[in-house]
């Protein structure tokens, strides 16, 4: 079977176009559901009680109102029932991306842990935790999760892992900066890329904004070095983690900072 030129063109240009479409795809317009967890240590609550209720109108009112730097925590109820609610979007994620993310998040942890006290779920766009611990500006240390990309690294893996390190640990510099200004969608996020020879590794750190710049600094370290026991060899992987995270992949998957 042979193709006119004509018909090669069409095929180089359709195939340009599918390119083109993957990579916006991976450019944060997507928002994918990625891990969860039930903190059973916290208790229970009874489904559909006034508890949930109060949950449920202190989110919906505080998405609506306090968004604009990506953003949010919260304190309802009272006594034994009181709840916290700490919430953020990727520091690239649109106003409107931010609210999208933050209301499947909600219904999202309702249908995982169910009427757990204690909850975190996160996308790519967000994550939302509920406690009934008081979190605000303290530092997770038990709650890791780990993604990975399923491919690994050809060629030379020792030298990938430590220009993957050395991308992330100039990325926590950059989060970190004291000139940073905070109530800002980008406060304590960075992006950065690096070239390996003929590929390019694209990476993101962020920690959540009521952290201190000493504290967003600690909690940046505590995960790059879960990086063995999260993804070496990896071409792409990531630790969530309720203070702070990072994410590594061998394509672009969010906007450039500015």
């Amino acid at each position: 079977m042979s193709f006119s030129t004509l018909s090669i063109s069409i095929l180089a240009v359709v195939a340009l176009q599918l390119q083109f479409v993957h990579i916006v795809l991976s450019l944060n317009q997507t928002n994918s559901y990625l891990q969860h967890i039930c903190i059973k240590s916290e208790g229970t609550y009874n489904p559909d009680s006034s508890y949930e209720n109060q949950i449920k109108r202190h989110l919906d009112y505080s998405s609506t109102n306090y968004l604009d730097y990506g953003f949010i925590h919260g304190v309802g109820g009272e006594g034994p029932n009181t709840f916290y609610i700490k919430a953020q979007c990727r520091g690239d994620a649109s106003l409107s991306m931010c609210r999208s993310c933050l209301s499947t998040a909600f219904s999202g942890i309702l249908r995982k842990c169910r009427n757990n006290k204690g909850r975190i779920i996160w996308y790519d766009n967000c994550f939302l935790y509920l406690s009934s611990i008081y979190t605000y500006q303290k530092i997770d240390s038990k709650h890791y999760l780990y993604l990975q990309n399923a491919k690994d690294v050809s060629g030379n893996t020792k030298l990938f892992n430590k220009n993957k390190r050395d991308l992330l640990y100039k990325l926590k510099g950059t989060a970190t900066r004291k000139e940073q200004k905070p109530y800002t969608r980008d406060y304590m996020y960075a992006t950065g890329e690096e070239s390996l020879g003929k590929m390019k590794l694209y990476a993101m750190m962020q920690c959540t904004q009521d952290l201190s710049v000493k504290n967003c600094s600690v909690c940046l370290d505590s995960i790059i070095a879960k990086l063995p026991s999260c993804c070496n060899g990896k071409q792409g992987g990531r630790v969530l983690n309720p203070s702070c995270t990072f994410r590594y992949e061998l394509y672009p998957f969010v906007k450039p900072s500015q």
